[in-house]
């Protein structure tokens, strides 16, 4: 829509949170000689996007071994197939939003660069040149706004992939306790669940880079929607102004990194805030998770949080690697779920530890 100057559109602005295109005096008090200008020549740059690629490692063939058995392998070994082939559906669907992603936001910021140096170098009030660029960076926004749609939609596919993967694990594991096998079928099952353990990995890991992702650009989109505001402002009045002053818990927009890894003793472990134990498959966290971050949050709205990831302590190298990796796992399923949440991934940061007194793996939170 066009840039509209009356106090009807900024009373549409506030009510309907964008749905006109033009914030006005109302929502914006003529206040900008109290406020220093920050000659910014364009947006905040845009978070940036994961770089990985997630191909599945393949699945290794078998030989028939007529036994009841080797024909639950076969079938295991064929599902397996099929859920790695969707995994690569869902990998070059990520790698083609990635890429619109980047060249809408490209084509964004060129637009408010434009508009920018226009303001920084002087113009009228209310020029409609800059008026049509505003309504075109408007629209290239949508169009980011849309990748993260897309992102959002994505993950919903992936989290039924790793649904199933973990189903096919365990039937795997199941398989191996079945009468009437032969030496060559368990050869074969530690195969395929070796390959099914990597599947189950490569899924995990491919949903906490899309949950990333996302999170890190609904914050861009949303502060630069802000952004955008006051840029209306600034072409009203022919000045450049700053960026948005707006904050997303506590943060200012334009701030964006990943959570940070930290160190052991940085973390305080006198008296977690939640504890959850994965002592079991689907363990239901989420509601009690939620209620104990926002009363946290509630308290203390500045908070930040520790996720740490403690494994048992086990009996061989081997079985404490195994057994950090299902922690840090878990950890990262924590994290997914505080970012869904809408915990800003810049107040988060995860950490790894051991424990005797565990008996499964842990997370813990801790208030910081």
């Amino acid at each position: 829509m066009a840039l509209k100057t009356t106090h009807a559109a900024a009373l549409c602005a506030v009510l309907l949170a964008g749905g006109c295109s033009f914030a006005e005096d109302a929502l914006f008090p003529s206040n900008a000689a109290q406020t220093p200008a920050t000659n910014t020549a364009g947006a905040a740059a845009p978070p940036a996007l994961g770089s990985s690629s997630f191909e599945p490692p393949g699945v290794t063939p078998g030989a028939s071994t007529g036994t009841f058995v080797g024909q639950k392998v076969a079938s295991l070994r064929n599902d397996l197939q099929q859920l790695q082939s969707t995994l690569s559906r869902q990998n070059q669907a990520l790698q083609g939003i990635r890429n619109d992603t980047v060249q809408d936001s490209q084509r964004f910021h060129g637009t408010i660069a434009a508009i920018s140096t226009r303001l920084q170098l002087g113009t009228t009030r209310g020029n409609p040149i800059l008026v049509q660029q505003w309504n075109a960076a408007q629209g290239e926004l949508d169009k980011i706004n849309d990748d993260v749609l897309k992102m959002n939609r994505l993950a919903n596919e992936v989290t039924s992939s790793s649904g199933m993967a973990a189903y096919l694990l365990d039937s795997v594991r199941a398989a191996r306790q079945l009468s009437g096998a032969v030496d060559e079928d368990h050869r074969q099952l530690v195969i395929l669940e070796d390959e099914t353990n990597r599947t189950v990995v490569l899924i995990e890991r491919l949903l906490t880079e899309l949950s990333n992702d996302v999170g890190r650009q609904q914050e861009y989109v949303s502060a630069e929607r802000q952004n955008l505001n006051t840029l209306a402002v600034a072409i009203k009045n022919g000045q450049l102004y700053g960026s948005s002053l707006a904050s997303v818990a506590g943060v200012a927009p334009a701030a964006y990194t990943m959570p940070q890894a930290a160190p052991r003793a940085a973390v305080t472990r006198d008296s977690p805030l939640v504890t959850i134990r994965f002592d079991k498959p689907n363990v239901n966290y989420e509601g009690a998770l939620y209620t104990a971050v926002k009363s946290a949050l509630d308290r203390r709205p500045q908070a930040s949080f520790d996720v740490v990831a403690i494994s048992p302590a086990g009996a061989t190298p081997g079985q404490d690697a195994l057994s950090a990796a299902s922690a840090r796992r878990s950890a990262d399923q924590v994290m997914r779920s505080l970012t869904n949440m809408g915990m800003p991934a810049t107040r988060l940061r995860t950490s790894s530890t051991t424990s005797t007194a565990a008996n499964s793996p842990e997370v813990e939170i801790f208030v910081r």
